[in-house]
């Protein structure tokens, strides 16, 4: 790759580590599912009016859209706000490359060699150590709730697989029309129009801003970018970037929202990074072109297989609606 797109690689997997601190300041404006809902919305209007047609048959698009932005970031909002950090979650949501393989087994018959059985041992055994270190002090539901959105991840991705889209970015922008008004009733629902409207007069610039972020940073840009380095590269060239994405999610933590990474959840990190690394494996010789289709990743944002949402942040707590209370 030419330094520069190797550069570029670097910023996005930085852009959608950051990403996760943002959603936590995100979190302390709006409720999960408003706060997705208003994600998808901005990634998709007006970015739905210039990038053209949709090059893909609907259904692929409704399906994608469906469980990458409803059951995906409505799972990974809602865990987050329920307690899982920021960091923990960058981390523990690339456990989506062992769910991707496993359900590309089942659905396209893709049987995985003994290097990525490998690896699949090994980034579970790295999300046990995470259960343990969470489970000292933290919130065992948000941590289940952020292993059920990269499940949903690893769906999607299949699903992604399957559609094949010619256009990454055209895809993903047609793909955030889906989960809006999905997103919006569920928030109505659960967390109640009153919540709903208190979160929206309460609206301030960080607000804004981190909507922005997360729309069209992570999203378009991130998005954007990725798909344009898989189209000029290998797969196996540009996927290793997307193992960078923890790292700069727990080193953002750390540094904006004073998380603590123990011991033990470095032993995680360690684990589940190599893990992944190892299930993503495959020999240059034998990758099938479909292979550079990218498929929807991360926190806030999609990306690629193995890579994760997936924004900067501010280390001062935002002012107007908290979820703590």
């Amino acid at each position: 790759m030419r330094p520069v797109h190797i550069a570029l690689a670097a910023l996005v997997a930085a852009v959608w580590g950051v990403n996760f601190v943002v959603i936590e300041i995100g979190l302390d404006h709006f409720p999960p599912l408003l706060f997705s809902a208003l994600r998808f919305l901005v990634a998709a209007l007006p970015a739905v009016f210039l990038v053209g047609r949709p090059k893909v048959a609907w259904k692929a698009i409704v399906g994608v859209g469906l469980v990458l932005g409803v059951a995906k970031f409505g799972l990974l909002f809602t865990g987050m706000d329920l307690g899982a950090p920021a960091g923990l979650s960058s981390l523990v949501l690339q456990v989506q490359a062992v769910f991707t393989a496993l359900f590309a087994f089942v659905a396209l018959g893709e049987r995985p060699g003994r290097v990525k059985l490998a690896g699949m041992a090994v980034a579970l055994a790295g999300i046990g150590v995470a259960a343990v270190d969470e489970g000292g002090s933290g919130s065992l539901a948000g941590f289940a709730l952020v292993i059920a959105a990269a499940a949903c991840w690893g769906v999607s991705n299949v699903l992604t697989r399957k559609a094949a889209p010619p256009d990454a970015l055209n895809f993903m922008v047609w793909v955030s029309t889906v989960p809006v008004l999905p997103l919006l009733a569920l928030s109505l629902l659960l967390e109640g129009p009153d919540r709903d409207l208190a979160a929206l007069r309460g609206l301030d610039w960080t607000g804004a801003g981190v909507i922005v972020y997360v729309a069209w940073i992570t999203t378009v840009f991130g998005f954007g970018a990725w798909g344009l380095l898989l189209r000029r590269y290998p797969a196996s060239s540009v996927a290793p970037f997307s193992l960078l994405v923890p790292v700069f999610g727990m080193s953002a933590a750390a540094l904006f929202l004073g998380e603590d990474v123990s011991p033990l959840r470095w032993c995680a990190a360690a684990l589940l990074v190599g893990g992944v690394a190892l299930t993503s494996f495959q020999r240059r010789a034998v990758e099938a072109p479909e292979a550079r289709v990218p498929a929807p990743v991360s926190a806030s944002a999609p990306a690629p297989s193995g890579a994760c949402p997936p924004a900067t942040a501010s280390p001062t707590p935002p002012s107007g609606p908290s979820r703590r209370s």
